[in-house]
């Protein structure tokens, strides 16, 4: 039986079935006996409520796991495997083991609880699940709440609790669920209405939240999908249409949309969470309500929110409301929107990393339930054991380095009446190469030093004069042209002469990289020192044979490439670009 049916059963709360383990800091599941516990030899029953003292010899507790849970008869033997029911409020408090009344016993300080990181805006859902310890069962049950989709080849196979990674958060205007028919739009597949686009970086010192406006002129790719009886078509793509059209127009399912980020950024998309409006809705009124805060009072007759200026709390309803509106702040379009979606999951997490959330049982449990049913993600992390990995790898990321910004944008040229925006080509690139490379936006100086730090330890060693460094250029992504730009400047401006165009890689790859053999590391060196290559670049393997039957390495240039002639570790600027961090309060105007 499920900690929820045997709570109700017994008239117990269930949350109160979860307990505080001060020894390890987590909640446990601790289900309550089917019957009352007899008495030993020599000792009273209870009766109205009356605590019976405890017999002369102690009981001995056998520790408790999944499969030895036995009922004790009614009026039989003492149950001695589960451990003891948490007290009610107002019930009468038993006496502690081995003692007969007087003081309680000095306990622990608990240790503070593990997160459970919930991350919602708009008409989309972010939610991470961490439930500490709990009871196998009930594991089981949220299991069974996600929903899963099959994207193939468009994510990771697997999560890696070792490497940096990406989640596409994709929020639909789909009116699925009780009382949203009046949201979005009637009969919508849909849409991706709101894209955020979260990186988080290997070392988890910083993370980026990257919001892709729907109405972002882009080339969606060919599609391949998986259908309900198995077989598998693939949906034609497109040119030079809005973004929200990625997702659900034609069949696409989230494997089109991230295969469509990834064509139009650079940035590798691992896996997706997906959610509709009822996500919002839930998800706030689990945690009894989300602090934001506007500049002006809000009336707005569309989203029907209705807010004075100042501070408020919204949850349910009010909160979908807030997320929703447009007509209220800046100049009513997407981009202000989106604005004020950022500075309330910036508010959603500063309350779901509070005290008050942490240490509570039923916040926690209502959570749980809201978070897994509100989520349809990629098989790869469709258990509850991988999401609450995310969550713990998410916690260790400081919320002051957690950056939210938007793809750089400019009014698309081609139009009269400006409704769409196309990619800011000057600001752009700058932000996807960050994220590519794990840059922090709120800490590049540190970065900086981090990177010549690693720098002066890899190129220790002797080096090769650059007469001696043969190597053979590749195009893996780069601008079309740069393999000849690139060997040109390393003949005439470096003295690399023993270089030469290989023409095009067999696949494209978003960084630089450098394949030497052992022999070659000298070489390496060198040409790490002239193209300024981090240590992940360079990629000890095999050589290949040049035109004059010499052992040569293989510099790929991927699409972080940024010219001939310029180093790729060269310093970053943060970009010029409006962004917002998570343990920031901001007012909406």
């Amino acid at each position: 039986m499920d900690a929820q049916r045997r709570g109700r059963g017994e008239q117990i709360d269930p949350a109160d079935q979860w307990v505080l383990n001060p020894n390890t800091g987590e909640y446990e599941l601790r289900l309550a006996p089917s019957a009352p516990q007899s008495p030993g030899p020599g000792a009273r029953g209870t009766a109205g409520g009356r605590t019976a003292p405890r017999a002369a010899t102690p009981r001995t507790a056998t520790p408790r796991t999944a499969t030895s849970r036995t009922a004790a008869p009614r009026g039989g033997a003492t149950r001695t495997d589960v451990p003891p029911q948490r007290r009610r409020r107002g019930a009468p408090e038993e006496p502690p083991p081995g003692r007969r009344g007087g003081r309680r016993p000095v306990q622990q300080k608990p240790k503070k609880a593990k997160k459970v990181l919930v991350w919602t805006g708009g008409t989309m859902a972010f939610v991470l699940v961490g439930v500490g310890a709990a009871g196998y069962f009930y594991l089981q049950h949220l299991e069974g709440n996600v929903t899963t989709t099959d994207v193939g080849s468009a994510g990771a196979g697997n999560f890696s609790k070792d490497e940096a990674f990406s989640i596409l958060i994709i929020g639909t205007d789909k009116r699925t669920g009780e009382g949203n028919e009046g949201y979005g739009d009637k009969g919508s597949t849909g849409h991706a209405d709101t894209t955020i686009l979260l990186h988080v970086a290997e070392d988890r010192s910083n993370a980026t939240a990257l919001s892709i406006p729907r109405d972002l002129i882009v080339n969606i790719p060919d599609c391949p999908t998986k259908l309900e009886d198995g077989s598998e078509k693939v949906v034609p793509g497109l040119r030079g249409v809005r973004f929200n059209r990625s997702l659900g127009e034609g069949g696409r399912d989230p494997g089109c949309t991230m295969r469509t980020v990834k064509e139009n950024t650079g940035i590798d998309v691992d896996h997706f969470m997906m959610a509709d409006f009822n996500a919002v809705k839930t998800l706030t009124t689990a945690v009894d309500g989300v602090d934001v805060c506007v500049e002006k009072p809000v009336n707005d007759k569309e989203s029907k929110l209705v807010l004075p200026a100042g501070e408020s709390t919204v949850e349910g309803e009010q909160a979908l409301a807030f997320v929703r509106t447009r007509k209220s702040f800046g100049n009513s379009g997407d981009l202000d929107r989106i604005k004020v979606q950022q500075q309330f999951l910036g508010s959603l997490m500063r309350k779901m990393s509070s005290s008050d959330t942490l240490t509570s049982p039923s916040k926690l449990l209502k959570l749980a339930e809201a978070a897994t049913k509100a989520l349809t993600v990629d098989q790869a992390i469709g258990s509850v054991g991988t999401l609450k990995d995310i969550a713990l790898e998410l916690k260790k990321v400081p919320t002051k380095n957690i950056t939210f910004t938007t793809v750089p944008v400019k009014d698309n040229p081609a139009e009269t009446v400006k409704a769409t925006v196309v990619l800011n080509e000057a600001k752009a690139p700058q932000v996807f190469d960050m994220i590519k490379n794990d840059v922090s936006f709120t800490e590049v100086k540190k970065q900086q030093q981090k990177e010549k730090d690693a720098e002066a330890a890899r190129l220790k060693g002797t080096k090769a004069p650059a007469s001696e460094v043969r190597v053979r250029i590749l195009n893996g992504g780069a601008v079309a042209g740069s393999a000849q730009k690139t060997l040109q400047y390393l003949q005439v401006e470096e003295g690399v002469t023993k270089s030469e165009n290989g023409g095009n890689a067999p696949a494209a790859l978003a960084r630089t990289t450098l394949e030497y053999a052992p022999g070659q590391a000298d070489q390496a060196r060198r040409l790490a020192d002239i193209m300024g290559l981090s240590g992940s670049a360079l990629k000890p393997g095999e050589s290949v044979t040049n035109a004059q039957g010499l052992p040569t390495m293989t510099l790929t240039l991927g699409r972080d490439f940024k010219g001939a002639g310029v180093k790729l570790n060269a310093p970053v600027a943060a970009p010029d670009v409006e962004k917002s961090t998570a343990d920031k309060v901001k007012c909406a105007s």
